[in-house]
């Protein structure tokens, strides 16, 4: 596929450029918590601005409800995105009130050469993840906004939204047929790397997933453990996986409808799945709750049986990190436990500890697993790489094709 230096080598001097980026960043209040996914556009958005290019930015924050306003609602608008992405590149942004609208139009028209505007949140259109007929209509609306001078200075369209490109939407999969279409520095690394993990890695091998659910997993669970040299299982779906190695897991998370399937894998894979040995348990969901750290076999001994796993205990920890000293690739996605509550943060920091301290060629499959990393502290250059899409990752791990990324293809 093409990718933005190609479009540079044509030149884009007073050459307008749609972006679509993921700038679903996770907030408090009106107060982002975690900048790294505008951190991760930074690079093709420089060199763009830097070359000339007229920028507007498509993206999306949240999941609008069909008929909400473009953007404007104080829980969905880009507006703290905008105001956190111009003080990175010390410019103003333009953010308009709407995708496609007037406001989108003039500050289209109203961009100099190195300029930026962001359309307000492209998911406040309904069209965005419409019908087929509805997704073209918006994507032309959306090519519409950036002009072609002629054939030769014509418009163009850099896909760098990692976390988007396995949904057909219409900013993603339908404006790359529009207009010519380039993969950003982001997209571009991303599909490498993934493409190196469901190639020929280096091993041993070694896969950490964490997380809530089985179900969530249980296609890339599936797909990646013949692969795989060993499968490291923590999160609260560890728990149905315990239970289907009959402890009783109290009060913990479990998805009951799972627990054969659990079993069948555990039978199939016994030597490359490896569980939590102990657990933090508490009374309640909450972060004031009484908590104790038990062997699984006791779970159900905990307070009057019904207390909760919130996280994997320090033994687990040492336990996966023995199994990460010799690897040579490492894949994670999932935290270990309630990382956002200080009580159940332990195994998730001492599991990213333990990856960052191995000379394995290490992927952090981004979402949770890579705020839980900024959150602790820990130097990313420590890390070989860390996705911006948890679910895209996931995904081309499963051996789906990711539609953003089979259209840049197309073009090639």
């Amino acid at each position: 596929m093409k990718t933005v230096d190609d479009l540079l080598a044509e030149g884009v001097q007073d050459r307008y450029v749609l972006l679509r980026a993921d700038f679903n960043v996770p907030l408090d209040g009106f107060t982002i918590t975690d900048d790294g996914r505008i951190q991760a556009a930074l690079p093709t958005i420089t060199k763009l601005v830097g070359a000339g290019a007229k920028l507007v930015i498509a993206a999306h924050l949240g999941r609008p409800k069909d008929g909400e306003p473009g953007g404007r609602d104080r829980k969905m608008t880009l507006t703290p995105v905008a105001g956190r992405l111009g003080q990175l590149l010390d410019q103003r942004v333009m953010l308009a009130d709407d995708v496609v609208g007037p406001s989108a139009r003039k500050h289209a028209e109203d961009l100099e050469p190195g300029g930026i505007e962001m359309l307000a949140n492209v998911r406040c259109d309904p069209r965005e993840t419409g019908s087929a007929a509805e997704r073209e209509q918006l994507a032309a609306e959306l090519a519409g906004l950036v002009p072609g001078q002629d054939s030769s200075r014509a418009s163009a369209f850099v896909s760098d939204g990692f976390g988007v490109v396995h949904r057909e939407q219409a900013s993603v999969v339908d404006v790359a047929r529009e207009l010519p279409a380039y993969a950003g520095d982001l997209v571009a690394r991303e599909t490498e790397v993934l493409r190196r993990l469901v190639g020929d890695p280096a091993r041993p091998y070694v896969v950490i997933l964490g997380g809530s659910k089985v179900s969530d997993k249980l296609g890339v669970l599936s797909n990646l453990l013949p692969k795989v040299d060993k499968l490291l299982v923590g999160g609260a779906m560890c728990f149905t996986f315990l239970a289907a190695q009959g402890h009783d897991v109290g009060g913990s998370k479990l998805e009951s409808d799972h627990v054969d399937t659990c079993k069948e894998l555990l039978t199939t894979y016994a030597d490359t799945l490896v569980l939590p040995t102990d657990v933090v348990v508490a009374s309640e969901f909450s972060a004031d709750a009484q908590t104790r750290t038990v062997p699984v076999s006791e779970m159900a001994d905990a307070g009057r049986g019904d207390w909760l796993g919130l996280d994997v205990g320090p033994e687990t920890v040492r336990l996966f990190g023995s199994h990460l000293t010799d690897a040579a690739t490492v894949f994670w996605n999932g935290p270990m436990g309630v990382f956002e509550m200080a009580p159940f943060a332990a195994g998730t920091t001492g599991v990213a500890e333990a990856v960052a301290d191995s000379d394995a060629f290490s992927v952090i499959g981004g979402g949770d697993s890579a705020s839980a990393i900024r959150a602790a502290g820990l130097d990313e250059g420590r890390f070989g790489h860390i996705s911006t899409g948890g679910g895209a990752s996931l995904e081309f791990l499963e051996g789906h094709v990711l539609p953003g990324i089979a259209v840049l293809e197309e073009g090639s």
